[in-house]
């Protein structure tokens, strides 16, 4: 399939501008495009690969379920902590402490006699969802969540804990700036081709260029390859194989 064969595989980390021996992002744009700095500058470089790394996350986001997903270009892992407040059951988790974008919580822990518990997610569209959820005081002990990145706690704190919820969560990536040289994209090497595919068919359509159809192919292609590799991530999990209802007529 296109996920083997498509082209050799680029181990090798590409950096975003590379102009020794012009492997870097913004030389092999310009390359493909065939066209100069002057017509396609490396700002607009710059918003070409952020949009494309935008993608990617939003994809790998999608399609990863057990892996839970971040951009490697992240100095910090992605959780916090904050302060479980007396009487307050709702808590909304906007910004890590780097100030990237939340976009979606992947877990709460409630920290109990000095450890931190896993509290267990519901939905308040589940059958059994109990109507007095997040009306009566307690320890909390399961949480709905009510939007991507704001939860409600199914009891009412009855004291404030400092540090007291300790959260997971996915965020936006790492971004390129046009000062960037020897940074690479935050995913696996074998993607960063798509960022050079990506921006060199936004300059194509932009400028109306000649090659915008042959280039329109790559970006089919690279989108393709993006997602078989993502679908062929945890090849290396125990496969169980479970017994299927067949109705014989």
């Amino acid at each position: 399939d296109y996920y083997r064969t498509h082209r050799r595989l680029y181990f090798l980390d590409m950096q975003f501008s590379e102009a020794v021996n012009n492997t870097g992002i913004v030389q092999q744009t310009r390359d493909m495009a065939r066209v100069d700095s002057t017509q396609w500058p490396t700002s607009r470089i710059v918003n070409s690969a952020n949009n494309w790394l935008d993608k990617i996350t939003g994809y790998a986001i999608g399609a990863d379920r057990r892996f839970e997903w971040d951009d490697t270009n992240h100095t910090e892992l992605p959780e916090g902590k904050r302060d479980l407040t007396v009487s307050v059951t709702d808590y909304s988790f906007l910004l890590d402490e780097q100030g990237n974008t939340i976009l979606t919580l992947t877990g709460v822990d409630i920290l109990t006699g000095g450890y931190y518990e896993p509290l267990q997610p519901v939905n308040r569209n589940d059958e059994d969802y109990d109507s007095s959820f997040g009306q009566v005081s307690g320890i909390p002990s399961q949480y709905d969540k009510i939007a991507d990145n704001i939860i409600r706690l199914d009891a009412i704190p009855t004291a404030t804990v400092t540090n007291g919820l300790r959260f997971h969560f996915q965020r936006t990536p790492s971004y390129f700036a046009a000062t960037d040289t020897t940074k690479s994209p935050g995913v696996a090497p074998i993607l960063h081709r798509g960022f050079v595919i990506a921006s060199a068919y936004d300059c194509a359509l932009t400028l109306g260029l000649q090659n915008i159809q042959a280039l329109s192919i790559e970006m089919q292609k690279e989108e393709q390859f993006m997602k078989e590799y993502f679908g062929n991530r945890g090849m290396d999990n125990e496969q169980k194989i479970r017994p299927a209802n067949i109705c014989f007529r």
